[in-house]
């Protein structure tokens, strides 16, 4: 039932994003951000030799939300600049120096909050490291990653449905009314 539930909350968060951001494709460039958060976790999980069990899965759920954030703000400020006026390419960038700076506060302060389940010992030790590490490993990759693929998905996702956008939006201007 994991695959299922995992493609039911997929579909959820992408009719919020949708509903956030009202367009359908811009939610696409925020969630393809997912399989960049399970790479470190992935990672850091089998450098440690733990398995890939509910511990693992929690850690791994609690670190796409926080990959899934920070994909939002870098999203959210790129989207202003242009409806500003600025390119899409320097808006993209500007976003992201604009947000990098918070994006590292607080991925800093998650990955230093998840250290000491890193290192537990004593009752329960097993699971507290299993989604510790996750989250460090995560936090740890899902930054640099998110800070340098985030842009280029926006992009990528605008050029290709912005310009069905426009070119819909002109050809209806360009209906004559009778």
């Amino acid at each position: 039932q994991t695959g299922l539930l995992y493609t039911a909350s997929l579909l959820i968060v992408f009719l919020f994003l949708a509903a956030l951001y009202g367009k359908w494709d811009i939610p696409i460039a925020v969630l393809l951000v997912l399989p960049l958060g399970v790479v470190g976790g992935l990672a850091a999980s089998s450098l440690r030799g733990l398995p890939a069990d509910v511990y693992f899965q929690i850690g791994l759920l609690t670190k796409l939300g926080l990959a899934t954030k920070n994909a939002i703000l870098i999203v959210q400020f790129a989207m202003s600049g242009v409806e500003q006026g600025e390119g899409l390419i320097e808006a993209s960038l500007k976003a992201v120096r604009l947000r990098l700076r918070p994006i590292c506060m607080t991925s800093l302060t998650t990955g230093l909050s998840a250290l000491p389940l890193v290192m537990a010992a004593g009752a329960g030790a097993g699971a507290m490291r299993a989604i510790g590490t996750v989250v460090l490993g995560g936090m740890i990759t899902g930054v640099i990653l998110v800070v340098l693929f985030v842009p280029l998905f926006y992009v990528i996702i605008e050029k290709t449905f912005g310009r069905r956008r426009s070119a819909a939006r002109a050809a209806q201007n360009q209906e004559p009314t009778t």
